[in-house]
């Protein structure tokens, strides 16, 4: 009955919790936060567990405490699995899903008496979240409680993924190519060990430290035995390695890690007021006959890196290393990013992609700038519609595409475009010199979305063939522009004369993109920034903050991006992790050239070899990696060792370009092969995307449930083939996993109100379709009858 409400009893068992986590529950329904996380319900530490479904209680406040905190902080860090339970009164009206995830609870720096702020630690991340279905009753009893649901496992496996930033800062510090330099003499040959901490600047007048403690004490430049007071309230200090054993972060040793040469180490500094941080590095060597374990090392000397010199979101610093007594003794130079939360975003728990992959996706033909590259030396691989314009994407698509890739950056004046090369060519020529032409490359970053579309309306001068020369702006300046891909522009031949039509203008949005693609239609969103080469050189200096940077793009893409498959993808190693920590819902790949002798040598190991890359893959917690094809071809073996280790892989490159190749890559199981001029290279029989198939598998799966439920609730005889909604078949096996959708459990005789039933049945399906990504009506050319006619047709 509606308005009707039942209690319901939360209980969770959670093991190795840190001594300042806490249990939370969120939900679907306002009374569980509508899956907004700051508005979640926290659960509370059981102080007496009850033996399960044996002893009776009163009332949740009588067992339970009501402070959440003082149950938490004075548990020891890591302790056995504890229990976390609470009572709420819910609707039984409708079906409820709900999530359980941990968090740290920090409260505002304002004011005493702000809203708390939760800092998500760990939550459950399953495509289908925990049920309660409507008409449920309650789960206790005076004289029973349910047992512990276990935090992570549900419908038979375990699926946990690290929180994203939503008011905290992460710092990663990066050390590498052998960064420490001491001056020395007896500390030359010592292997040093290293310890990053941060420390609170304004502790004085700082709220948050007001609830540890009301006096200060002296500072101690050592962090082994400085005292909490100069630490922040909220900060999580990890560190990861770039080795087979290592690369995972976790949390520092009390003396910090030995730095050995040629290794790549990052520390990871979460905080929530980057401004009032300083950190903290302590160097430590053991004596020659004192071994890790034995004794404690000596301490010689320590680094403060400033918040003021930390200039921008990616940088580098060499700042020095001072003695005990204060006298310059080396020097560490550090390369930082600071990675910000995306600010004033309403985050959504419902859902995460994050590290979703299905097993059945593998394989997949992915559209490399769309139908292909169009601007290379050899003619016969370009593909014949312009790259990166909706024409080609919507082509590669209509070929089969599971996916397409293309590249995106920003405008002069921030708006997200689609486009591969940093620069445009354009040409200046005199109108009483037609055969001089002068090219001028300009960075696609120093022109406005207007002014990059203005260089494409041209009128067209023809030759006494017929054939346009070249394209002229329609103002008179005296000089004439001319727009050109790089490639054109150098060898001063345009290849392209279609800019009238309004799908293969260059230079398309993002955000068009995302609007005009058929929604079955995968994405490979790859964000365009420049890298530093090996040499020291940079591909483009760019104007533009990093953290701002992205936060345009991802902003789009998560307004306009759906339930669409998306896969983001870099280059560059820190975007990806900042990809991965600024948003909970879509995967990344790291981008990486690997072993080559085609490309220049990137600054960032992490960028030069597929364990590299797999490795920083682990530490970044993103979905896998996408690998230059011509170090898989020289060293295949290394396909099975990246997703031995869980990893998903595509492969890029101009050696993709072959239909022998596609199949060899295939067999070897990459998950994905990006490659040009796929109306050509696609093997498929039927050019459909996998991931238009699996909705159209979904949607037959659904009906064949509907219809087997109505028929075995009316007593018909015979179920109907979903292969054809109107053709009798002899049996129907319903799917072994089907999708978690509840239909009525028997429908009604009376004809009076069969048809509302069965439209409620048609609207329930449709919404179904809906969470996989695809309304009903994008089966129109596929399925001709409308859900409601596919369901009145199983009566």
């Amino acid at each position: 009955m509606k308005g009707t409400k039942r209690d319901w009893f939360f209980r969770v068992q959670v093991p190795g919790l840190e001594k300042s986590d806490f249990v939370y529950v969120v939900g679907n329904l306002p009374e569980l936060g509508a899956w907004n996380h700051n508005q979640a319900i926290q659960l509370h530490q059981e102080n007496n567990p009850s033996p399960t479904n044996s002893t009776p209680f009163e009332n949740s406040e009588d067992t339970f405490s009501n402070d959440g905190a003082s149950d938490n902080l004075f548990c020891d860090s890591k302790q056995n699995d504890r229990v976390f339970s609470l009572k709420i009164s819910l609707p039984t009206d409708t079906d409820i899903e709900f999530r359980y995830f941990i968090a740290v609870v920090c409260q505002s720096n304002s004011t005493k008496n702000s809203a708390k702020t939760l800092i998500i630690r760990k939550w459950e991340t399953h495509m289908s979240p925990r049920l309660l279905k409507k008409s449920t009753p309650s789960n206790f009893t005076d004289d029973l409680i349910p047992d512990p649901e276990k935090f992570g496992y549900y419908n038979g496996y375990y699926k946990v993924e690290r929180g994203w930033l939503t008011d905290e800062t992460v710092m990663q510090f990066k050390l590498f190519n052998n960064p420490i330099k001491i001056w020395k003499n007896r500390l030359q040959n010592k292997k040093l060990y290293i310890k990053m901490t941060p420390v609170n600047l304004v502790r004085h007048s700082s709220l948050e430290l007001q609830q540890f403690t009301g006096e200060c004490v002296d500072d101690s430049l050592s962090m082994d035995t400085q005292d909490i007071v100069d630490q922040p309230a909220f900060s999580i200090t990890e560190i990861s390695v770039m080795n087979d054993d290592e690369a995972t972060y976790k949390n520092q040793e009390q003396f910090g890690r030995a730095y050995e040469d040629d290794e790549f180490l990052t520390f990871s500094v979460a905080v929530r007021y980057p401004e009032t941080i300083a950190y903290l590095v302590d160097y430590y060597v053991y004596g020659s006959r004192v071994f890790p374990g034995d004794s404690p090392p000596e301490h010689i000397g320590f680094s403060y890196i400033l918040p003021s010199t930390l200039a921008g979101s990616v940088g580098i610093l060499t700042i020095p290393i001072t003695s005990t007594k204060h006298r310059p003794i080396g020097q560490l130079t550090v390369e930082y990013v600071i990675i910000k939360p995306i600010p004033d975003y309403p985050w959504d728990m419902s859902i995460s992609y994050a590290k979703h992959w299905e097993e059945r996706w593998s394989g997949l033909d992915v559209g490399h700038r769309g139908l292909g590259t169009s601007f290379k030396c050899e003619m016969k691989n370009c593909a014949n519609v312009r790259e990166n314009t909706i024409a080609s994407l919507k082509t590669a698509s209509h070929h089969g595409a599971d996916m397409v890739e293309f590249d995106v950056q920003l405008s002069k004046d921030m708006i997200p475009v689609i486009y591969h090369d940093f620069h445009v060519s354009i040409s200046m020529k005199r109108k009483k010199q037609i055969d001089a032409m002068d090219m001028l490359e300009i960075p696609v970053k120093d022109l406005t979305l207007e002014q990059l579309h203005l260089l494409k309306d041209f009128c067209y001068p023809e030759d006494s063939m017929g054939k346009v020369l070249y394209f002229f702006d329609k103002d008179d300046w005296g000089i004439d522009k001319v727009v050109y891909h790089l490639a054109e522009g150098r060898e001063k031949n345009p290849r392209f004369f279609d800019e009238d039509l309004e799908e293969h203008q260059p230079f398309p949005t993002l955000q068009a993109a995302l609007q005009e693609l058929e929604t079955h239609v995968g994405c490979n969103v790859e964000i365009k920034w420049t890298m530093q080469l090996k040499d020291g050189t940079f591909e483009l200096n760019h104007p533009f903050d990093l953290n701002m940077y992205l936060d345009i793009i991802l902003k789009v893409v998560l307004e306009y991006g759906g339930n669409r498959k998306i896969v983001f993808s870099s280059f560059n190693p820190d975007i990806c992790s900042m990809i991965r920590l600024k948003q909970n819902k879509y995967p990344v790949v790291f981008l990486t050239q690997g072993v080559t002798v085609k490309y220049p040598t990137y600054h960032d190991p992490r960028c030069q070899t597929i364990p590299m890359a797999m490795r920083h893959a682990l530490a970044a917690d993103i979905l896998g990696i996408n690998v230059h094809t011509e170090d898989i071809l020289r060293d295949p073996s290394q396909v099975k060792v990246v997703k031995d280790r869980g990893l998903i892989i595509f492969c890029w490159g101009d050696d993709n370009n072959d239909k022998a190749t596609i199949q060899h890559l295939k067999k070897l199981g990459l998950h994905a092969v990006i490659y040009d001029k796929i109306d050509e290279y696609n093997p498929k029989e039927v050019k459909e995307s996998i991931f238009l198939v699996d909705a159209r598998e979904n949607q037959k799966d659904l009906l064949a449930l509907a219809c087997t439920q109505h028929g075995q609730s009316s007593g018909l005889t015979t179920v109907l083939d979903p292969e054809n909604f109107k053709t009798p078949a002899t049996s129907l096996v319903p799917p072994s996993n089907p999708p978690e959708f509840s239909f009525p459990a028997a429908l009604p005789k009376n004809p009076e109100t069969e048809d509302t039933e069965m439209g409620d049945l048609a609207k329930g399906f449709s919404e179904c379709a809906n969470s996989f990504g695809h309304s009903t009506k994008s089966f129109s050319p596929f399925i001709e009858l409308s859900v409601d006619d596919a369901a009145k047709d199983c009566l």
